[in-house]
């Protein structure tokens, strides 16, 4: 064999590895934070667990619930028992069997863990049993209209229980029953996942290895995208929309999401809550009168960024026509301020790095100027800042929620007084009062009353001032075929491929 046909044959042979590795690389906007469904707290978190982790159900793209470790669900007539049928033949990335007592440990453990951010999720369960290895029923204290939902997303996720109930770490290489199971995690650089090739549907998963790159900055991540180096990734900028609809080589795949964008205000969570937005309403009523939504809509979200003032998006049954999103209004700002007796008040904003978010957040801080308000800005890395506000370290910070399909899921744990993300520990006993009301109601009408009740309430005190509903502009290399976006951001890998 002469030399050009040694070096055509390794050419080939290279080209062949290339395509049969069909590594998927997605760039994700933060770095996730820990890899513990029962513990973590981040969107993207949220993507990596959706390749990773298999779900008791899930959803399909009109918002439906779906099977996928139980093939069918009943309620009793009573709604305080849920029965699931689960799945034969499903095993765990460690070789153990996934089954009832499998679904048993694993609400145990988000019901115990005294880190779980899913105990107020799950906190109408009274019980789990195991009748037969393919039954499991859950037990309440009372009819929860938001369980299921609560269980097509982390709270629903199966763990190997032979993994957590060892000494290692969890959280640092994840055990599931998903598609792909954990290789490697470098901080703040990537995650890579390989095929499971035990997995009860393997076949419908052509692509072998994905990568989660993390990377903060907007223009860095598109740059990567357009130079072959992801073939995905999810937020775009807004600025980079127009450039991105005109590249014949990328596809924008937006969708229209459940959640929203929102300032946080520190109510009572530590000494940083004394501070004038935290202790007085009326410099945060201000706040929300002095940034222009819809200019933040066409600066900032190049019309991709729909005005928001409430935690349910037009498309839930939910939204209430009550809480219009608020016209801006600087001199009733300014009047706010003086009857407060703090004409300048100072406080710091807080956010996750990245130009985009940079851009935003200088934006508010401009527009608040205008009625007094003095911000100044801490940029910090996305999952240390989800700690600090955990601690109290903040007086207010910038930070979105992906939605859930149930509304519960969009506010309970945000505001009530042992919500598990009320960072704010905001607390009033009838905001309390209506949003645990409105778990044990399943009539759609009698529920939005017990919401709009609730948001009476938090309208005037807003520990959160909602900016801007979330939207998730995807964008993909041509090499990427069979991707579906979802309402609630994720991506599934099912039926997904990437060409070389």
């Amino acid at each position: 064999m002469n030399k050009f046909r040694w070096m055509l044959l390794a050419s080939c042979l290279l080209a062949t590895s290339a395509a049969s590795a069909q590594t998927l690389r997605i760039g994700l906007k933060e770095d996730p934070d820990v890899l513990d469904p029962h513990r973590a707290r981040t969107y993207v978190g949220r993507i990596v667990f959706t390749s990773l982790c298999d779900k008791l159900i899930d959803i399909t793209p009109d918002l439906k619930f779906a099977p996928q470790l139980a093939t069918e669900w009943s309620w009793n007539e009573a709604q305080t028992e849920l029965t699931f049928k689960l799945r034969e033949g499903v095993t765990f990335h460690d070789g153990a069997k996934f089954d009832s007592a499998a679904v048993k440990a694993n609400i145990e453990r988000a019901l115990t863990l005294p880190d779980s951010n899913r105990k107020s999720e799950l906190s109408s369960v009274e019980s789990v049993s195991a009748p037969d290895p393919l039954t499991a029923v859950i037990k309440l204290k009372q009819p929860d209209a938001t369980l299921l939902a609560t269980l097509s997303d982390r709270a629903g996720m199966m763990l190997s229980p032979a993994a957590f109930s060892g000494d290692a770490d969890f959280s640092q290489k994840p055990v599931c029953s998903g598609p792909y199971e954990f290789v490697s995690r470098v901080q703040n650089d990537r995650i890579t996942l390989k095929k499971f090739p035990g997995y009860w549907n393997a076949k419908e998963y052509p692509i072998e290895e994905v990568a989660f790159i993390a990377i903060t900055d907007a223009t860095v991540k598109l740059a990567n995208l357009r130079s072959g180096d992801i073939d995905m990734l999810e937020r775009l900028a807004p600025t980079d929309v127009p450039s991105v609809k005109e590249d014949t080589s990328l596809a924008f795949v937006p969708v229209t999401g459940l959640g929203y964008l929102s300032i946080r205000f520190n109510t009572a969570n530590g000494e940083r809550a004394k501070g004038p937005a935290g202790a007085d309403k009326r410099v945060r009523q201000a706040f929300q009168l002095a940034i222009g939504r819809d200019v933040i809509n066409e600066v900032a979200g190049n019309g991709i960024y729909p005005p928001a003032l409430q935690p349910f998006p037009p498309s839930s049954p939910y939204h209430s026509d009550k809480f219009p999103p608020v016209a801006r209004d600087v001199e009733k700002a300014k009047a706010l301020l003086a009857e407060a007796g703090m004409p300048n008040p100072s406080f710091e904003l807080a956010f996750g790095t990245g130009s985009d978010n940079q851009q935003l957040a200088e934006l508010m801080q401009a527009m608040a100027a205008e009625a007094g308000i003095n911000i100044t800005l801490r940029a910090t890395e996305f999952a240390a800042m989800q700690n600090e506000m955990e601690a109290g370290n903040f007086e207010a910070a910038m930070i979105g929620w992906s939605g859930r399909v149930d509304p519960d899921g969009n506010i309970h744990q945000f505001v009530t007084c042992e919500g598990n993300l009320n960072d704010s520990k905001y607390c009033n006993e009838a905001v309390d009062k209506s949003l645990d009301a409105a778990r044990r109601v399943t009539e759609e009408t009698e529920r939005k009353a017990l919401y709009d009740a609730a948001q009476e309430i938090l309208q005037d005190d807003l520990p959160l001032v909602y900016v801007y509903y979330q939207p998730w502009p995807f964008v993909l290399n041509k090499n990427v075929t069979g991707f579906t976006p979802y309402p609630d951001g994720m991506i599934r890998l099912k039926g997904m491929n990437v060409g070389s």
